[in-house]
């Protein structure tokens, strides 16, 4: 929410230095011009005539007509900011001044298209009359309108020339109001009318009270839901969950109050765009929460799937909705303003070159997370060693990919990185391996060594997670103070925690194996023999003559046949290893 509220506060910034030059950025974004002809604003004649059947077309129900109303009214010196709202106010004090002046017949009015400007009717106040744009249509001009309050207060005891019951209701709500009024609220005391100020006092009151009541009404309904709902995921929806809600509904009283109250147009205008600034934080901040409610279900039917694709998406979704509604939210706020965004862009600094520079890096890592995505790289939860940096996947963003160390730091890269580097995901591995060497005592006799690993094979057999199809346990190499068998074998396990857990339970059950078969497991030692001269002497008496190397080789060779007869057959070569 920060983050937005700086961007709205940046964008308010820009847009008050905006305000007073809106006329030149509007006249720039100008539509095609049409004829005044196609207009019906080609005579005084036919703009009176577009006028008035207009205004009577908006009485029948065609509330659309007032766009056409307006439209024979120069509102060119009115800021674009409030001239909509300005503009149907104008139309019916237009309407009101008319009715009470005198009846139109329209066969008196001019039909010129060329001319000096036509006066209707003068007053103490002012004159109605039309004259001729540099575009060729004849509209009320910009003294007539901008005389019309003064008008309709000079002519306010008066009554219509043409009884129409139903007229009353179409005039504008500040003018019946101020026609009611005593003459010490119409009195001005500071800058505006004393009704005004009460009007905006309580406009702000109102907006503030119904904000506190919504606010209040709308966390009564968050707890019902939370206490009736049956999803799990929606257990946690925190109470203020609509409080934009109650927000927009205070800028929505007061967006009404400023239009009833007929400002002053330069008060109008900053306190206008204060207002739609604020519906549109409050309509950016609901629909973040929104998002962020749907993601509660996204994540809990993530969750309950054994795919961890989905786990990857639910985060970039949430960002990328954020993202879209935050343009969303400028842009409603810029076309409510009247702006050129291009304009607001350069205005806030950001050059060409510099915008095309963080484009790149935004593009990269935009393609490194649908390359992360597409390929199945790795997953939240997963191990993984990138470059120089180990850990598990925490959380895979549109710019960033957050590792949690196993030191407990967390890094964040970006996504970029993920399209050229290499990525060992160990996470992804379907077994897990060990390769030791059980070393036994010099002193353990062959057959229990050969048993020992027959006992080893079965203790791979019978525990639950180790892999049954492969895995080796044979007397590998005879050491310099152990006889040494090699195990090497896999465990199917889905985490770290149970692979470390299985692991020792294995190792323990071989030592376990051996103290029950009485087999020594070796350490490392060296044996000292100390000899004296006479030891010597009398060893070298007691030898025997020594037989030829000869007669030693062929007793060498003959126990050795011995020997593998005894273990295989050799006349058959024995096949190879099967699981």
């Amino acid at each position: 929410m920060n983050k937005v509220l700086l961007i709205f506060f940046l964008f308010f910034h820009s847009t008050l230095s905006f305000a007073d030059n809106s006329t030149d950025t509007a006249s720039t974004n100008e539509e095609p011009i049409v004829s005044p002809e196609a207009l019906g604003l080609s005579s005084p004649r036919e703009t009176f005539a577009t006028f008035l059947h207009s205004m009577n077309d908006i009485k029948r129900g065609h509330s659309e007509r007032i766009n056409r109303a307006t439209s024979t009214l120069d509102l060119s010196a009115i800021n674009p900011l409030i001239r909509e709202e300005k503009g149907r106010d104008l139309a019916w004090m237009l309407l009101e001044v008319i009715d009470k002046t005198k009846i139109v017949t329209l066969e008196t009015i001019p039909n010129r298209k060329e001319g000096a400007p036509y006066i209707f009717a003068q007053y103490q106040h002012g004159t109605i009359s039309l004259s001729k744009s540099a575009h060729g249509h004849w509209l009320f001009s910009q003294t007539t309108l901008s005389s019309l309050p003064d008008i309709v207060e000079e002519l306010s005891p008066k009554k219509r020339l043409k009884v129409d019951d139903d007229n009353a209701q179409y005039i504008p709500w500040h003018i019946q109001f101020r026609q009611q009024l005593p003459d010490s609220l119409r009195a001005r005391s500071f800058l505006l009318e004393n009704w005004k100020w009460l009007g905006i006092f309580l406009s702000i009151a109102l907006g503030i009270i119904a904000d506190k009541f919504t606010s209040f009404s709308l966390q009564i309904l968050v707890k019902n839901f939370r206490r009736k709902t049956r999803l799990p995921a929606f257990k946690d929806t925190p109470e203020d969950m609509l409080r934009p809600l109650a927000m927009l509904v205070m800028a929505a009283i007061w967006w009404a109050g400023l239009n009833l109250l007929a400002l002053p147009d330069q008060a109008m205008i900053i306190l206008l765009v204060a207002v739609k600034i604020l519906a549109g934080i409050a309509g950016v901040w609901g629909s973040y929460r929104l998002v962020d409610w749907v993601t509660l279900y996204l994540q809990y039917q993530a969750s309950q799937t054994d795919n961890k694709v989905d786990d990857v998406l639910v985060p970039l979704i949430r960002k990328t909705l954020k993202v879209f509604v935050t343009v969303i939210g400028i842009t409603f706020v810029a076309s409510n303003l009247n702006l050129n965004v291009s304009s607001l862009l350069a205005s806030l600094g950001l050059g060409g070159l510099a915008f095309a520079l963080a484009a790149k890096d935004v593009v990269q890592n935009l393609f490194g997370s649908i390359t992360v995505i597409l390929d199945q790289t790795f997953h939240t939860g997963d191990w993984i060693v990138v470059n120089d940096i180990e850990g598990s996947v925490e959380e895979v963003g549109l710019r960033s990919t957050k590792i949690r160390t196993f030191y407990d730091s967390l890094i964040t890269l970006p996504n970029s990185i993920f399209i050229t580097a290499k990525v060992d995901n160990m996470g992804q591995r379907r077994y897990r391996r060990l390769k030791c060497n059980v070393s036994l005592t010099y002193d353990t006799p062959p057959d229990k060594i050969e048993a020992f690993c027959e006992g080893v094979r079965e203790l791979i057999r019978l525990h639950p997670y180790m892999r049954k199809d492969y895995f080796h346990v044979y007397l590998n190499s005879l050491g310099a103070s152990s006889l040494d068998v090699l195990v090497y074998v896999f465990w199917e396990t889905p985490d770290w925690g149970t692979e470390l857990r299985e692991r020792q339970r294995f190792l323990l059950d071989i030592l376990r194996l051996a103290k029950n078969q009485q087999i020594n497991i070796a350490f490392p030692t060296q044996t000292l023999h100390l000899l004296t001269p006479n030891d010597l002497t009398e060893e070298a008496a007691a030898q025997p003559t020594p037989p030829s190397v000869e007669e030693l080789s062929e007793q060498f060779k003959q126990s050795a046949k011995n020997i593998v007869s005894q273990s295989m057959n050799t006349e058959n070569k024995p096949p190879p290893v099967k699981f």
